[in-house]
Parts: C-alpha cells; structure tokens; sequence
C-alpha cells in the first residue's frame, strides 16, 4: 500500500505559474494507493498565478478510477461564487465512511490565521480496515497550531475508544453506524511543525485514554539518518532555508508494515515536496 501526501501550493511553480498538469505527472508516476493533498483551490485569482480552475473537479476528474473526498475549510463566497482552499483524498481503495473535521481557530491578535480542517476516510484495504487523516495546520499562530494538534489528538482518542467499544447491529438506522472506526490510523499532511518543537512532541506524546500511540514513521524508519526536508529545496520565497513541515504520524500497530517512508525531493512544482509512505 503506497500513501503519498502533498501540499501542492495550488499548482503554483517557483515562476509563478499555474500547472496541475505537472502536479497530476508527479503523482501518476508515483502510483500510489491513496493521494493525500493539500492547498488544492478553486475560483481563487487573487492567489499567485491567478488559480482560477476548480483544481478538486480537476485532480478528481484526472484520477478517474480514484475514489474522491475533499474539504475547503476556507470557503469565501464573492459574487454567489464559492472560492475555496482546503484538502482532496483520492483513494482506490473502497471508502466506507468520510468525515470533515473542523480544527480550532482560537482568535490571536498577532495574526489571524485561516479556518483549517482535517479529512478523515475510513478504507476498506487489502489488510483491513484502516483510518486516514489529512490536514494543514496554521503557520503563522502557535496559538493555533497548538489548538490544532491538541484537537488532533482528541480525535483520535475518540476513535480508538469507538474502536474498543462499538458492536455492530444490523438493527441500527444506518447513520448510528458511523460509530464503527478503525483505531489503526495513518495522519498525514503539512503540519507546519518542526521536529522537536513543543506542538510535535504533544502530538506524539504517550496515549492518555489507553488509544494506540502515534508515532513519526520517518523516525521509526530511518533512525539514524538526517531527515530530509519537505520544502526550501527548489529556490522558492518560502522557507528561508531548506526545513521539515511535512510528516506521515502511523498508529503504533502499523510500525511492523512501515517499508519505507522518502520525500521526493526531484520535483519543483510546488514549494513544498512529496512524501511518500509505502506499507507492507
């Protein structure tokens, strides 16, 4: 099972074009399972590059055979016309349940942040079911970065305990079954986070309520090597230098499967790289 995860900074290249086409080459070639992405818009001309076209209708429609979840936490309306910024699963696994999660956005005088949100699909894999979540947190506020973890982490508290205590029954309207989740998890996205910074550590901080521990995959599997950085590599404004923000979490039951986790660090079509996370 192949898993990549992707801001793609809405197709935008270091010279200021546009081209989801490039983005669709990198990850047709990538093959993987399941496409998790991030800064996907639509009817945004403002944004650099003038992203006019609805990129979810796009990347959906260029994955035909791919299951599609998306959300746009940031949904501004001008003219009747939505204009929208969020996040796209496309998965060829069978999606069994979807649900959109809006993460805390405590007001910070120091900066106003954007509404931010998390995906999470419950898969029917070839190993069993298995829950994955995307998201993109804030940048500009701690404040609200750690609001978001912190949400994160009651999420999947409440996952594992559904988990442990739902029983199925076939008598049950059809929207209580929602209550059944997987507590094995993959959490995946632009966390915009370093290693080692408080926000990091509280994410992977030991369980509370008896819920699996999550635990960075790309520490798990490549304990003695440097980590590669996500974005900063291809000339781009942003970041000042080369840095991690990007990071594939798995619950600890996963760990055994974990074969590889790498950033793709060829490609220049978004200031941000791909990660990729194969399992067994």
């Amino acid at each position: 099972m192949r898993v990549v995860s992707w801001n793609i900074h809405w197709g935008c290249g270091r010279d200021g074009r546009i081209r989801i086409h490039a983005i669709i080459d990198v990850l047709r070639k990538l093959n993987p399972d399941v496409i998790c992405l991030q800064e996907v818009a639509a009817n945004h001309p403002e944004l650099e590059g003038s992203a006019t076209a609805n990129q979810f209708k796009q990347l959906a429609g260029a994955f035909g055979g791919y299951h599609a979840i998306d959300y746009a936490p940031s949904e501004i309306y001008r003219n009747n016309v939505p204009r929208l910024f969020g996040n796209l699963i496309l998965s060829k696994y069978r999606i069994t349940q979807a649900h959109r999660h809006s993460l805390p956005w405590p007001f910070d005088p120091v900066s106003p942040g954007m509404p931010r949100g998390a995906i999470e699909v419950v898969l029917d894999t070839p190993r069993g079911k298995l829950r994955v979540v995307t998201t993109h947190l804030e940048y500009y506020s701690r404040l609200q970065r750690a609001a978001q973890v912190g949400r994160l982490r009651e999420l999947h508290a409440q996952a594992c305990a559904r988990s442990r205590a739902f029983q199925p029954n076939p008598e049950m309207d059809a929207p209580f079954q929602l209550g059944e989740l997987p507590a094995a998890a993959i959490y995946c996205g632009d966390f915009n986070l370093q290693p080692g910074s408080e926000e990091y550590e509280a994410l992977l901080a030991p369980p509370l309520s008896g819920e699996l521990a999550l635990v960075d995959a790309w520490r798990a599997r490549h304990p003695d090597h440097a980590r590669a950085p996500t974005a900063g590599l291809h000339g781009f404004a942003w970041p000042e230098k080369p840095d991690c923000y990007d990071y594939f979490f798995v619950t600890e039951d996963l760990l055994p499967r974990v074969a590889e986790v790498e950033v793709q660090s060829e490609t220049g079509v978004s200031d941000h790289q791909p990660i990729v996370l194969d399992l067994a």
